[in-house]
């Protein structure tokens, strides 16, 4: 119509905005109403403090943090209907939800959103590495080797969830959910055996493996943007690090996240990640953006040695937390893909899938008791990068990611149907549970106050206990019984409601200074459409998970819901109660039994319990809140102690380099590793959240440093020591085991750090290397 001229064009221009701005919303409500859910996903730091912190989950004095292998983090997903219920699940890369962590985060949810997330419809779960800061539980057999309450973990996870959440809160968008499942037949094993065979045979014989080896995997897709993360579940340890380990690390599940989304950054989805990648290849996210770079050898080495180490120098915090990697890649507008590696019911199985082995003879140890000539401490399993533990848990990683990327990619049954969950808390310590009688009929039994039997302090394959203990001790000796009445005689009553264990810890009976053990635990069921999650607040043993899954899949199957349903099993999640294996597996007397809290019939309970809880999703019914746990935050007690004052040796400032990489040094992409250390402080003073204490830094051009990998990458390690126990003075170390995909070019190293000085005051420094060649 342009030869009506310019007056019509401006007589008829509002009428066409405001029909154009009509057919917009017009379009998006369409979009909301064709899409069946509203989804969101957030991700945020909860590495903690990376010094003097005692380590959750081996309970060995002596491991102790000094560094970081890779960052920690809370990923969080939210499914909402447009106008109804939503739930959200919070997967930590942490050892195990807190229950005192918990209450504190529904709080602070309560005060920003009213009654929207409570603790209801929010599932906090751990992926149990065994290499992140403990402290933060608020019972007192879980803080007793970190010298108590540590404030400083604790406030990193409930910041980080906290944050979490609001980002995928914030990121709500219509979208779809696809699941898919699918095997792994090589990243677990049985560590206990022995155990699993005293299960029935007939029940045995109905499953092919004695661990489960099934993934289950969500894919989320927002209309607007597409794939924008994936959360799945698979039931393997996080144990791949040894309790010598001191670096913190998401050991195998959490680093196969970081692979993950970095493989979704480096692909966009488009294509699967290929099987034959070289095994040392993790995906890279810095090539693509540094695409200039000298081919003359002997420019580079020219251009390097005009960068030499300067002296350390005062930093900003935002320039600590500015550099990293991931903020500089990072696409404003679009929503960061969350990947998470949710554990499941891993109690009995092991990632180091070689086999137990004596360290003394090099044979298997012994099958029944998992000892070398009477002894638990010669034990250990071995991973498949043996000896190298972190080869271990790359490995275990990767085997994880290529399955999770084959089944995202598949991904073709999409999520439809209602959003529910139910909640309830229950008093462990004396719950009636109802049993059939093998001659009809049916029996009410108990279960009982927390204890832990003997065989719990000899510890597993994966981290071998101490002094003359074993697994499968059903007896237990007088020795330490005597040292054990130290503490709490147990009862007859007690004696005889855990039998056959022998109680060496009667924690659920020990209440002083407060309680040792939680008596009151929360189960917890969300449904999202076809799909059913089962959060419990423990390690279910292989069997005692599928005996799970299996009683609430028929009660969801016999109403009527369709043979579709898929029922995954949270591990550790919302608290923390140990272990969960069968009556027969218990009467064994492993490690697993042994830490079995509740008695024999716990697994039981469970099963009784979560029925319930199915029965009142189908049926519309509310459940009872059940008696409340206690908050226990105001009876801590620390015993750690603090950060007094930092200082460096007269003429050194903080953030110099105390050892160099050698002028004119060229190294080799995948075969070299770079070593550099500076003058530190304690990483307590500023646990640096969502920045780098480590950084490697590639030149673009002649004077611009662009980030190229930080302390969460996977290749980049920052060790941080002392001298001594109580000196002031502390150096750190960065090595980077330079990738083959590292782009060729001039780089350096940098560390960033806060010193504390006598007075209190915090200030941030700054140390760079001498610039070297990678070919």
């Amino acid at each position: 119509m342009e030869f009506l001229g310019v007056g019509i064009r401006k007589s008829y221009g509002g009428l066409w905005a405001k029909l154009a701005i009509l057919l917009v919303l017009s379009t998006i409500e369409r979009a909301v109403c064709d899409s069946d859910y509203l989804i969101g996903l957030g991700s945020y730091d909860i590495t903690g403090p990376a010094a003097d912190v005692n380590m959750m989950g081996y309970a060995n004095t002596e491991q102790i943090a000094s560094g970081v292998h890779f960052r920690l983090r809370a990923r969080s997903f939210i499914v909402a209907e447009p106008k109804g219920n939503r739930v959200v699940f919070v997967n930590l890369d942490a050892c195990m939800a807190s229950q005192l962590v918990k209450l504190k985060v529904i709080e602070r949810l309560k005060a920003r959103y009213g009654d929207l997330y409570t603790e209801k419809n929010v599932a906090i779960s751990g992926i149990h590495t065994h290499a992140g800061p403990g402290g933060y539980l608020q019972y007192i057999v879980y803080i007793v080797t970190s010298l108590g309450f540590v404030r400083q973990s604790f406030d990193a996870l409930v910041d980080g969830i906290q944050q979490s959440i609001i980002q995928a809160h914030d990121n709500l968008a219509p979208g779809s959910v696809f699941v898919n499942k699918g095997e792994i037949l090589d990243a677990g094993v049985n560590r206990s055996p022995s155990a699993y065979l005293n299960n029935p045979a007939a029940e045995r014989s109905k499953y092919k493996y004695d661990v489960d080896k099934e993934m289950t995997l969500l894919k989320f897709v927002d209309n607007q943007w597409g794939p924008v993360g994936s959360f799945n579940w698979f039931a393997t340890h996080g144990t791949s690090m040894s309790r010598t380990n001191s670096l913190i690390s998401g050991d195998n599940k959490g680093a196969a996240a970081r692979f993950m989304e970095d493989w979704f950054e480096e692909n966009g989805g488009r294509s699967a990640y290929s099987d034959d990648i070289d095994a040392a290849d993790m995906p890279r996210r810095v090539s693509n953006i540094v695409s200039d770079h000298h081919d003359n050898h002997h420019e580079l080495l020219e251009l390097a040695a005009s960068f030499q180490s300067p002296p350390g120098k005062p930093a900003t915090r935002s320039l600590s937390v500015a550099r990293r990697v991931r903020g500089v890649l990072r696409q404003a507008n679009k929503p960061r893909f969350v990947s998470a590696f949710c554990q499941s019911n891993c109690g009995d199985v092991s990632p180091n899938v070689l086999g137990a082995f004596c360290t003394d003879t090099g044979l298997p140890c012994d099958f029944n008791h998992s000892t070398c000539g009477g002894k638990n401490e010669l034990c250990y399993g071995r991973g498949p990068g043996y000896p190298d533990e972190f080869e271990s848990t790359r490995i275990i990683a990767e085997r994880q990611l290529r399955k999770a990327v084959d089944l995202f990619n598949k991904a073709s049954e999409q999520l439809t149907g209602k959003i529910e969950y139910r909640h309830t808390y229950l008093n462990f310590s004396q719950l009636e549970v109802t049993l059939p009688k093998k001659g009809g009929g049916s029996e009410v039994v108990k279960t009982c106050p927390a204890a832990m039997g003997f065989g719990f302090a000899a510890g597993t394959t994966d981290g071998p206990g101490a002094f003359d203990f074993k697994q499968g001790d059903d007896k237990g000796n007088p020795f330490w019984r005597l040292v054990r009445d130290v503490l709490k005689t147990p009862g007859q009553e007690q004696i005889d409601c855990q039998r056959p264990k022998p109680i060496l810890l009667d924690t659920g009976e020990m209440k002083q200074p407060y309680d040792w053990a939680p008596s009151i635990l929360p189960i917890q069921i969300f449904r999202i459409g076809q799909l059913v999650i089962l959060s419990v607040p423990g390690e279910f043993t292989t069997m005692a998970g599928r005996r799970l899954r299996d009683a609430v899949k028929t009660i969801l199957t016999s109403a009527g819901h369709g043979g579709n349903i898929h029922v995954v099993l949270a591990g550790l999640t919302n608290t923390y109660s140990q272990y969960i294996t069968t009556f027969e597996e218990y009467e064994v007397q492993r490690y697993e039994g042994a830490s079995t809290l509740y008695g024999p019939h716990t697994l039981s309970a469970y099963i009784q319990e979560f029925k319930k809880l199915a029965t009142a999703l189908i049926s519309n019914q509310p459940v009872a809140s059940g008696p409340q746990p206690p908050d226990l935050l105001d009876k801590q007690i620390s015993l750690l102690t603090p950060v007094v004052m930092d200082a460096t040796p007269v003429g050194v400032s903080f953030g110099d380099c105390s050892s160099d990489v050698p002028q004119n040094s060229t190294f080799k992409r995948g075969h070299d590793m770079v070593t550099v250390t500076f003058w530190s402080a304690c990483p307590r003073n500023d646990l640096l959240t969502e920045g780098t204490f480590a950084l490697v830094e590639i030149l673009h051009g002649k004077d611009t440093w662009v980030p190229a990998y930080d302390d969460d990458d996977f290749c980049l390690r920052f060790k941080w020591s002392r001298p001594s126990k109580l000196s002031t003075r502390s150096q750190a170390t960065m090595e980077w085991r330079i990738p083959q995909s590292a782009t060729p070019g001039v780089y350096r190293i940098r560390h960033f750090g806060a010193s504390k000085s006598l007075v209190g005051s915090i200030r941030h420094f700054t140390g760079s290397s001498s610039a070297f060649v990678v070919a």
